[in-house]
C-alpha cells in the first residue's frame, strides 16, 4: 500500500511540461542537447575533477560522435553565433579523445570525424 494520500499525484504534470517545452525555441533545445552531450563526453574522457574515476573511452566515442552528428545536421538551422562555440567544444573533445587513446585512430577515423573531417592538434 502506498503512503501517498488518496487524490494526490506523485506523477509530474505532463500537460504543464508539454506547454513549457512548446514555448522553447528549437535553437535552445538543440544547444541544450549539444551542451549535455559535451558535458557527458568530458566526463567519459576523464576531463572532470574526478578524472579517471569515470573515464570510459568507448562511451566517450559514442557521445562525441553523436555531438558531431547533431552539429552537422543542425548547422543550417542554428546561427553561427550558436554553432561556432559548439564546434570549438567538439574539436576540443576530439583532440582530448586522441590524446587519451592508447592506440590513436587514423586521421579521419576518430569520433565524429566522419562529419568534421580529420582533426589535428
Amino acid at each position: 500500500m502506498s503512503d501517498t494520500p488518496a487524490g494526490s499525484s506523485v506523477n509530474p504534470d505532463f500537460d504543464a511540461m508539454t506547454r513549457d517545452i512548446a514555448e522553447v525555441p528549437a535553437v535552445e533545445v538543440i544547444v541544450t542537447v549539444a551542451v549535455n552531450l559535451m558535458s557527458a563526453a568530458a566526463v567519459k574522457l576523464g576531463l572532470t575533477e574526478d578524472g579517471d574515476a569515470h573515464k570510459d573511452l568507448d562511451e566517450a566515442r559514442k557521445l562525441v560522435h553523436a555531438l558531431a552528428g547533431l552539429l552537422d545536421a543542425s548547422a543550417t538551422e542554428i546561427s553561427s553565433f550558436h554553432a561556432a562555440p559548439l564546434r570549438d567544444g567538439l574539436k576540443s573533445l576530439q583532440l582530448a579523445f586522441r590524446e587519451a587513446s592508447l592506440v590513436p585512430d587514423d586521421p579521419g577515423q576518430g569520433p565524429g570525424e566522419k562529419y568534421t573531417g580529420a582533426v589535428y592538434g
